[in-house]
């Protein structure tokens, strides 16, 4: 199919839905923070007045997610009407409108539920363009005149570390080699490391068993949660330690779970294992915390690693200047979508921290593989100290899910963002109505939200003069 020409189509319409599914049933995804987490999603598509649409995903894990559906719905009308043209040729100023609709803003701005809504919003908006241009995400980005993709980024906040000249200026700088470097990710892949054998729920024999079916497929990176319990801590450490051997790299993930100070004495504790870095220590908003932990932590070889919780890219610019990341995490939804993330790579390149995207959940390896091969082939050049979270979980809900080929991501060949869901998944879990959760509400596993009394007294004009007694 040839790439569509956009230039008199417009957004006819936009929908969301709330989609969860019961991974804590498993315990799946648990951790210091989160025991219980159901891997959810706000599902965007946007219409156009062609055949093609933009699917889109903001990743959240359970409740919550209705907050994420209802900001959407809210912002909706900055979109819909719009020429497509007009959003393309001024994708900035877009996404700025998203950010900063005037009373919107004020629950925000730039952060929480506004901008996880704004993620799901762009997203879908970068698939739609990378399916009218009839190419992967990867490419779109990889195929634009550097002149062109800085375009699309808000340099608002962040100019005083990185401007809109010196951004062109890198990706000019990086494109010789270019076709070298696409090749290899066609052929090759990208590096991942394995996040599934090391939730904090599991067992010590689901530990082992998955250790051990994970080497046998060749991985030799294996990151486990932390946080909870110190002794306990030890002992996991040592488990997947003795299994993996020296020769293969483990990390630690503690979820911000402690303070500044609990976490550097935590962390010697835990040093005996050779961790090759401790991810989120603390407040995700603390940037001289994390430069503290980064500083008392260097000596012992253990790196820090953080930003699957960072609101947006003004923190992940102060944490760079404080010199608090050894491993920068973007997330492909926490942050407000494609361009966003494209700003913190290319502050990532000034200063020269490798970046290793957070992963997992629902959407987010079939994201952020995009991102990272665009950053191999235009930014950093490299693999090197680099590797893409990798689970399992979930992938056959998606089209065209991620594929592993030797513990590499294979680059997507599909044109999009790759995250379009089967229908028969989102009717199945859309949240309360599909027929999965029809049937946990019906063995009382899950309390129906729709039967379940509220625990609030609904205001009523009539009932205003209520005062308690």
């Amino acid at each position: 199919m040839a790439h569509v020409h956009y230039n008199a189509s417009r957004v006819r319409g936009l929908s969301v839905r709330d989609i969860r599914f019961p991974t804590s049933l498993e315990a799946d995804g648990s951790d210091a923070i989160h025991p219980d987490p159901d891997y959810s999603c706000a599902y965007v598509i946007v219409y156009t007045d062609t055949d093609i649409k933009g699917h889109g995903i903001s990743f959240t894990i359970g409740r919550g997610t209705e907050l994420v559906v209802a900001a959407v719905k809210s912002l909706s009308h900055i979109i819909v009407g719009k020429n497509l043209k007009d959003i393309y040729d001024n994708f900035a100023d877009v996404w700025r409108s998203l950010t900063s609709e005037s009373q919107m803003r004020w629950v925000g701005p730039e952060k929480g539920v506004l901008h996880l809504a704004v993620a799901g919003i762009i997203n879908a908006l970068w698939d739609l363009w990378a399916r009218l241009q009839n190419k992967p995400l990867w490419k779109l980005l990889v195929d634009m005149e550097p002149e062109k993709l800085v375009s699309t980024i808000d340099f608002r906040y962040i100019g005083d570390v990185l401007t809109r000249e010196e951004a062109i200026k890198m990706l000019k700088e990086m494109e010789g080699g270019k076709a070298k470097r696409e090749e290899i990710m066609l052929s090759q892949g990208y590096p991942a490391y394995t996040t599934a054998a090391g939730w904090l729920g599991y067992s010590r024999e689901k530990i082992e068993r998955l250790c051990r079916q994970f080497m046998a497929q060749g991985w030799r990176h294996f990151k486990i949660k932390v946080g909870q319990d110190l002794e306990d801590d030890k002992r996991r450490c040592k488990i997947v330690r003795e299994l993996i051997g020296n020769d293969r790299t483990l990390m630690v993930d503690a979820n911000q779970k402690w303070d500044v100070d609990q976490a550097i004495e935590w962390m010697r504790e835990l040093a005996p294992f050779k961790p090759k870095w401790i991810e989120e220590p603390t407040s995700p908003d603390d940037v001289l915390g994390h430069a503290a932990i980064a500083k008392a932590l260097k000596p012992l070889g253990i790196g820090v690693a953080t930003g699957e919780m960072c609101q947006n890219r003004v923190v992940f610019k102060q944490l760079l200047q404080a010199g608090a990341l050894s491993y920068c995490q973007i997330d492909a939804c926490r942050l407000g979508g494609v361009q966003e993330v494209l700003a913190v790579y290319l502050m990532a390149k000034k200063f020269n921290v490798p970046v290793c995207p957070h992963a997992g959940g629902v959407g987010l390896c079939e994201m952020v593989q995009h991102l990272q091969m665009w950053d191999y082939i235009s930014v950093s050049g490299t693999t090197e100290d680099r590797l893409i979270e990798y689970v399992d979980h979930l992938m056959e809900h998606f089209k065209f899910p991620r594929k592993i080929t030797n513990c590499h991501y294979k680059a997507p060949i599909t044109p999009g963002y790759s995250v379009a869901m089967w229908e028969k998944s989102l009717a199945k879990y859309e949240y309360p109505y599909g027929s999965a959760w029809k049937e946990l509400f019906a063995e009382g596993t899950y309390q129906d939200p729709r039967t379940a009394p509220l625990p609030w007294v609904e205001h009523r004009e009539q009932n205003a003069n209520i005062t308690g007694r």
